[in-house]
């Protein structure tokens, strides 16, 4: 379902995927390739509002992804921020502050799970619970 609100071209590679620079080790949590475009594609989620520190942290895995696994031919990785809200004054000036492509969006649980698969796949309630956890 997740792939599909991304739109056509983006392939899967993978969700905590390791990035390692240096001795420095990092997880991203959720990394697509979009082949239309020849970039990698990094999504964080955060389960609560919009802070300005979690774009350091996106900004890491981009830098990272970049010097690690992008090819001769990719353009440089895209950073996308998903939060449950964010202030859209702050979220424009920390974003004019970088010069990798990267957003920041918001999310409604409510929303992301289709009536017909509800009956196989948790509840609103425990997707915040477990993600509550973290």
């Amino acid at each position: 379902m997740f792939l599909l609100e991304l739109g056509n071209g983006f392939a899967y590679v993978g969700k905590e995927v390791r990035l390692m620079l240096g001795y420095t080790e990092m997880y991203c949590d959720l990394l697509f390739y979009n082949i239309k475009i020849h970039c990698y594609v990094v999504v964080e989620i955060k389960t609560g509002p919009f802070k300005p520190e979690h774009m350091g942290q996106l900004i890491g895995y981009t830098a990272t992804i970049d010097a690690t696994l992008k090819g001769k031919g990719d353009n440089n990785t895209v950073g996308i921020l998903v939060c449950r809200n964010k202030d859209n004054t702050l979220a424009k000036h920390i974003v004019n502050g970088f010069n990798n492509p990267i957003g920041i969006s918001e999310y409604q649980l409510s929303n992301l799970i289709p009536e017909k698969y509800k009956s196989s796949l948790p509840t609103i309630e425990e997707i915040e619970k477990d993600t509550d956890r973290k």
